[in-house]
């Protein structure tokens, strides 16, 4: 059982990277200053709970269906 959960403080991360939300729970960013994945995925640990997951990955290529948003949006 996850605990009680309160992701403001991400929510205003992922703003500030001008991150868009494309599905439930999944973001999309653009990278800066030739980040890493590792790097990103480190940044972000520190907005969520020990118990929640979290996965980075770089994305060249993508198509969607019925999206919020799309890399497009960015």
């Amino acid at each position: 059982m996850r605990n009680q959960r309160d992701y403001q403080k991400l929510y205003d991360e992922l703003n500030r990277f001008k991150a868009k939300p494309v599905l439930e729970s999944t973001w999309c960013l653009n990278l800066v200053d030739n980040n890493t994945a590792k790097n990103v995925r480190d940044h972000f640990m520190q907005f969520i709970d020990s118990d929640d997951a979290l996965m980075v990955s770089e994305v060249k290529n993508w198509a969607s269906y019925k999206a919020k948003n799309t890399p497009n949006y960015l």
